[in-house]
């Protein structure tokens, strides 16, 4: 497991039905491409969220594969359409297995 993982999520807490919000979601991640080495010249092992998925109410918004090239930090900003009150749940799978979560509710007025 990386050390210091932090994902976090921001989302409008409130809408109106048929509303486009902006959902932006940043995971804090070394990132390691697994193409350096250390200072002895071994090869540092690759370490990358590697999946990144966005569903609402069960239903999936986005799902991105994400490979070695992909910065320190991965940011991503993107549109939703929102016609009910409910929970958006984001999932970062990381290559050493692990599954880092994060859920954030909307009230659709």
């Amino acid at each position: 497991m990386a050390d210091n993982v932090t994902p976090r999520v921001r989302v409008p807490r409130e809408a109106s039905a048929g509303d486009v919000v902006s959902i932006r979601t940043l995971i804090s991640h070394p990132m390691e491409s697994g193409q350096r080495r250390d200072g002895d010249g071994n090869v540092i092992p690759r370490s990358i969220i590697n999946r990144f998925t966005c569903d609402f109410n069960g239903e999936n918004v986005i799902d991105v594969t994400m490979e070695p090239s992909i910065s320190t930090n991965p940011y991503f900003q993107f549109s939703a359409v929102v016609n009910e009150t409910g929970t958006f749940n984001f999932t970062w799978y990381d290559d050493d297995g692990s599954v880092y979560e994060e859920t954030a509710d909307i009230t659709v007025a």
